[in-house]
């Protein structure tokens, strides 16, 4: 089959954005196409901000490969990019007594994660760092940061520019059929439509995911996985910051509980909380009833001093998830040819937390996955391994 392009990636948020420039570098011939107007406007932009170390995930999963040789390379990449970056460091304090345990099963798992900074405090040691907080104990980890995701989206772009990659915004795909060793995209930009093949492609579209990966469904030998959205509110703090570190509770409920951050700016703010939708939606919900009074609720756990008349409704962001309301938490799904059948289609589903701090781990896989040595039956993601120093 003679094709247009060597390579296409669909889906111009963090990940997408990785993975196509991870593919430029190493020679291919890359368009990016985004259905937006511009690139990482929906889940890349609207977190927490969070480079996180690689606390929770179950050992041995793509989770906690990912985001340990993840933020390696991303710390690396902003101080030569330029990008703002914050060593904070976080704490992860338990409320009650009862909550004790938990801290404990966390630090083990981080530790079996390789990563090896992290502390177990008394209350009284974690007062000692930060005095407003209210806690029975806590776990410090000092390698958890927060990034300006806006510059890192600019940067990781220039990166693919640099590498002669091209990026076509606005741009929808409404169909894609595996021919001859390749494929065919139909797309629809300003109402015209255009059909482009490729030799390689990426399916990188985050809450589109399930869609897209329907659309070569007849194709594929394995299912596509289904996205839940699990849609997140943030309030951000009017007054003083009282804390210098990340606060988290313990995780739950389908997410890392309702949580303190701080932008490399300086600006405190709280969430995200949980809420399941079956349709994607960026409106703020509820924002001065009973959203805000759940969330001074639940910070006075940590934070006995907030005032609920101090929160003030911010953003809201969106989580493709592929594990559902009472559901464990489900691993990222990267499908190769080893799992779906077809030579040349990588398909990554439910890339939520920590996918921003995975993205350049997630590009370098999915690189070697459609690497020209590769096998005809391709690899699994499981099969790579993703190194990093500890």
């Amino acid at each position: 089959m003679s094709v247009d392009i060597e390579t296409i990636v669909v889906g111009g948020g963090v990940v997408g954005l990785a993975c196509a420039s991870a593919l430029a570098e190493r020679g291919q011939d890359v368009l990016l196409i985004e259905r937006h107007d511009r690139l990482g406007s929906e889940t890349s932009s609207r977190n927490s901000e969070v480079v996180h170390a690689g606390l929770y995930y179950p050992p041995g999963s793509l989770k906690a490969r990912l985001c340990v040789a993840g933020r390696q390379r991303l710390v690396g990449f902003c101080r030569e990019a330029g990008v703002a970056i914050a060593p904070l460091g976080k704490l992860v304090v338990a409320t009650d007594v009862s909550e004790i345990e938990g801290l404990e099963r966390i630090a083990a798992t981080a530790r079996t994660n390789g990563v090896h900074d992290v502390a177990l405090l008394s209350a009284a040691e974690a007062r000692q760092l930060e005095p407003a907080l209210a806690c029975t104990a806590a776990l410090l980890s000092p390698s958890t940061a927060v990034i300006d995701s806006h510059a890192y989206i600019l940067a990781v772009e220039a990166r693919l520019r640099d590498h002669n990659g091209v990026v076509a915004l606005a741009t929808h795909v409404v169909d894609i059929t595996h021919e001859g060793g390749g494929f065919r995209l139909q797309t629809v930009s300003e109402g015209c439509a255009t059909s482009i093949t490729c030799r390689h492609l990426v399916l990188s579209a985050g809450l589109e995911a399930s869609r897209a990966g329907r659309l070569l469904a007849p194709s594929l030998s394995c299912p596509v996985p289904e996205t839940r959205y699990a849609k997140g509110h943030y309030f951000a703090l009017q007054g003083r910051a009282p804390f210098q570190r990340l606060i988290y509770p313990l995780p739950g409920n389908g997410g890392l509980g309702i949580h303190y951050t701080l932008s490399t700016a300086g600006e405190a703010k709280f969430g995200p909380d949980v809420q399941w939708c079956e349709t994607p939606s960026l409106e703020f919900d509820a924002p001065d009833g009973k959203r805000r009074a759940a969330f001074a609720t639940a910070i006075r756990r940590y934070w006995p001093d907030v005032r609920e008349d101090s929160l003030v409704p911010g953003y809201t962001g969106i989580r493709p998830k592929i594990s559902g309301r009472g559901e464990p938490a489900a691993d990222f799904a990267i499908h190769g040819p080893a799992e779906h059948g077809l030579d040349g289609l990588v398909a990554l589903y439910g890339i939520e937390s920590p996918g921003l701090t995975s993205s350049l781990a997630i590009g370098d896989l999915v690189a070697a996955m459609l690497r020209p040595s590769a096998s005809p039956q391709g690899e699994s993601a499981r099969s790579i391994e993703c190194t990093s120093e500890h």
